[in-house]
């Protein structure tokens, strides 16, 4: 089909985790008879000292119709704030030369730090929503979003999780990054700690308190640096410091791996410790142990393989001693079946674009508001009884 007589859809990528999430949605959309993919690449994506994860992108088949560079140095809440506005700025003049429709994935979600914020503030301007959970779609509708623009499809990187190639060899993990040799045929832990931006100013007493409890372990480990939130500065240089002082022989440093690459780690390790939204998520579809530290995903919907503690280093020991012991769980399809990318790319495309949305209850007239009782077709359970 002509290019000018499908429907374009852009998708923003801002980070690694980001790009996790929408790779096979990107695929699903790039393969729709009836669509046109947009990517526009921002935040740590473009950055060199994140190896500019873009290029992934790019090496994964995907062209990349923009470039936006929009972080300030300084991992504050003030230089994020900033951030925000280069962001509105430099995403106004691309997608007004872009000029593509806009929907929502993973909206109604619960957690901790600034995210929950600007995650409800996203689903009110959005006017189409993917959430990832049931229940997250009838949070949805109870923030006055219409049943009929709902439609409750998982998460999209269990698509990349159901078809994932789980081998994991030797340079995978030891050709990048720095520290110790992982002898990936071993047990391993995986490692991924943010800073949780309510909290700024105790993350790096945080990061210290996990590192003694990996400490008392001494399995090997490998860490992933974190992302570019407040209060990231401050955790690097806790890892900085704890690997000049104690010289772990146990421990290896990553700055980044590709969506694939990094399941794989998640999926071998006999433990993952920290508060990545992935352990939530794709560690559960693995049957991962995870050991959840602090409150950057507070309240967000966890299954059986998820043990939560305090950033206390006799909390974390204590729990990931348990969970060594306790081993594998059973699958998960919590956060998706491993077949969702296909239904958003079905669902983006026979779609009605619409200009004003209302708050549902206050509009509802006991019809369909806007015409889209097809997506309930394609699988929306979104409770009518709030």
């Amino acid at each position: 089909m002509d290019n000018t007589l499908r429907r374009k859809i852009c998708v923003v990528l801002v980070d690694r985790a980001n790009y996790g999430r929408l790779k096979p949605v990107m695929q699903a959309i790039q393969t729709h008879p009836v669509l046109q993919l947009q990517v526009l690449a921002g935040g740590t994506m473009v950055l060199e000292r994140f190896h500019q994860p873009v290029e992934v992108v790019r090496a994964d088949g995907f062209n990349v119709d923009g470039e936006i560079y929009i972080e300030l140095e300084g991992s504050t809440p003030a230089t994020m704030a900033k951030s925000v506005g280069f962001g509105v700025v430099e995403f106004a003049s691309e997608f007004q030369r872009l000029k593509p429709d806009i929907a929502h994935i993973q909206g109604g979600e619960v957690s901790g730090s600034i995210d929950e914020s600007a995650r409800h503030a996203i689903t009110k301007f959005a006017h189409f929503h993917f959430p990832s959970t049931e229940r997250s779609a009838v949070y949805l509708e109870r923030m006055g979003e219409a049943p009929d623009t709902i439609l409750n499809v998982g998460c999209p990187s269990s698509d990349i999780a159901r078809q994932l190639d789980s081998s994991l060899s030797h340079e995978t993990i030891n050709d990048i990054g720095s520290g110790a040799q992982i002898d990936a045929a071993k047990p391993f832990m995986l490692v991924v700690f943010h800073p949780t931006t309510t909290e700024y100013g105790g993350e790096r007493r945080q990061m210290e308190e996990m590192l003694q409890a990996l400490k008392a372990v001494k399995t090997q480990t490998i860490l992933l640096w974190p992302n570019i939130d407040a209060g990231a500065d401050h955790i690097s240089k806790a890892v900085r410091m704890f690997r000049d002082q104690e010289a772990p022989t146990w421990l290896r440093v990553l700055t980044n791996l590709s969506p694939e690459n990094y399941l794989k780690v998640l999926s071998h390790a006999v433990c993952a410790i920290g508060n990545s939204s992935s352990f939530v998520r794709d560690a559960s579809y693995f049957g991962t142990p995870v050991v959840l530290v602090g409150k950057r995903q507070a309240g967000r919907e966890t299954d059986e393989h998820v043990t939560t503690v305090e950033p206390i280093a006799a909390q974390i020991l204590t729990a990931l001693r348990r969970q060594l012991m306790h081993g594998r769980y059973p699958a998960s399809t919590l956060y998706g079946d491993g077949w969702v990318s296909a239904k958003i790319a079905d669902a983006l495309a026979r779609i009605t674009p619409y200009i004003q949305k209302r708050l549902h209850y206050i509009y509802d007239n006991g019809k369909t508001s806007y015409g889209f009782a097809n997506l309930q077709q394609l699988g929306a359970k979104v409770s009518s009884n709030l």
